[in-house]
Formats: C-alpha cells, sequence, structure tokens
C-alpha cells in the first residue's frame, strides 16, 4: 500500500500563498503581546485594540492550521506527529515568529540552489530563533514575574538580561524567576540554549575539519612526487 506523502501539492500551494499574510501576522501577534505586557500605562481602549490584534492573529493561526489538516489528508493525529512544530506555535503564539526561520530556509533556496553552505545556514538559523525565542521567553517571563511576591526579574532589562544567561547556559543566578509559569519557561529556555550551542559548536567544528581536510588535499598536490611526510 502506497503511503500518503506527508506534504501534498494543495498543501504545498497554501503553505506559499499564506507564507507572507502569516509572518505579517506573527509580527503583528508579537507587536501587539509585547505591548500589553511593556506598556502597564496604556489606555484602555489601546489596550483593548492590542487584546483584539493579538486574538485576531491568534485566530488566523488556527484557521491556517485547521485547512493544512484538511489539505494533507493525513488526519490530526498523524499531522501532529509529523508537523510538530506547527502545533507548538498554534499552541503557543508566542513562538509563531519561530516560522520566519522557514521562509529564510525558502529565500536560500531559491534557483534550487542555496546561496549560504549547510554549515553557513545553520548558524544563521540557530541565531535567528535565539533571538526571537530571548525575546519571546524575555515578555513571558516578565508577565509573570512582574510584581510577584520576592521577584528578582522587576524590569523588562532584567528579563532580557536573565534571557540571554539562560539561552547561553551561563545561569549567573543573580536573577531567577520565583513565579512557576516563570520557572517552566526557564526550562524550556535552558533545553532550547543547550540545543543551539551544540548545532552552532557542531556546525563549526564541521565547518573547521572539511576546510584543513580541503587545505590539507591541496598541500598534497603541490608536493612533488617522492616528498610525501616520512619519506626518506
Amino acid at each position: 500500500m502506497r503511503e500518503r506523502p506527508l506534504i501534498t501539492p494543495a498543501q504545498e500551494h497554501w503553505d506559499d500563498r499564506m507564507e507572507t499574510p502569516l509572518t505579517v501576522m506573527a509580527l503583528v501577534y508579537l507587536a501587539a503581546y509585547a505591548v500589553r505586557i511593556l506598556a502597564h500605562d496604556l489606555a484602555g481602549p489601546l489596550r483593548d485594540l492590542c487584546l483584539a490584534l493579538t486574538y485576531t492573529a491568534w485566530a488566523v493561526f488556527i484557521v491556517d492550521y485547521v485547512v493544512r489538516v484538511r489539505l494533507s489528508g493525513l488526519g490530526l493525529l498523524r499531522f501532529m506527529r509529523h508537523h510538530f512544530l506547527d502545533t507548538v506555535v498554534v499552541v503557543l503564539p508566542l513562538l509563531r515568529p519561530l516560522r520566519v526561520v522557514s521562509v529564510y530556509d525558502r529565500v536560500q533556496r531559491r534557483q534550487d540552489k542555496p546561496r549560504l553552505t549547510l554549515y553557513a545556514r545553520v548558524m544563521a538559523y540557530a541565531g535567528m530563533t535565539s533571538g526571537l525565542l530571548g525575546f519571546a521567553g524575555a515578555l513571558t517571563v516578565y508577565h509573570y514575574e512582574y510584581g510577584a511576591p520576592g521577584a528578582t526579574i522587576r524590569t523588562f532589562g532584567d528579563a532580557v538580561w536573565w534571557a540571554c544567561a539562560t539561552l547561553a547556559t551561563v545561569g549567573y543566578g543573580d536573577v531567577t524567576p520565583v513565579t512557576p509559569m516563570g520557572r517552566l519557561t526557564a526550562v524550556g529556555m535552558m533545553g532550547v540554549g543547550l540545543a543551539l550551542l551544540g548545532a552552532v559548536t557542531g556546525s563549526f567544528s564541521s565547518w573547521l575539519i572539511q576546510a584543513f581536510t580541503r587545505e590539507d588535499e591541496r598541500d598534497d598536490g603541490r608536493r612533488p612526487p617522492g616528498d610525501s611526510p616520512g619519506a626518506s
């Protein structure tokens, strides 16, 4: 029995059409959420507008997810299993800007040839992911820690500093979350930080090994016959 493809032509066409609108809605969601969290003295109508934009963007994400499930023909459970990131960003829309990484990948792959090497792309994606997750994590932690009893993260600057230290797996401990949601966010960011650090370090190490190997091969090609290392 022939298995159904994980990405059908109809789904791929839908993804291409919705790529730009969803990217815009992701940025709108992130901006509206950030304004609601950071602007404590925001007027009532403006706060309502930000809330409306947040829920509107979320509704668009849910509609897109439902359409993609229908077009895939996989059924909900199989689609969730094979498109885990898509499912996560629907449940946690604050992570939706991570889809920008896939947009960047498509730009790099135009004319069927990436403009950057595999190692450079891995490092570029890791950098973009770190920046987006750091900002989203700082917003989330600040939202739950601000005003909490015994909190050490009292300003957004404290939250950004904490997010950078956590993603870098440094963990100075000068500011730490005290609320359950803040600590849950910290656990997720620690795991992501370790994964990203490993991806960047591994890619850079592989690139160095490849570069040194090519250099050795060029040196061997220029060396006269019988003049190999160890020859007497």
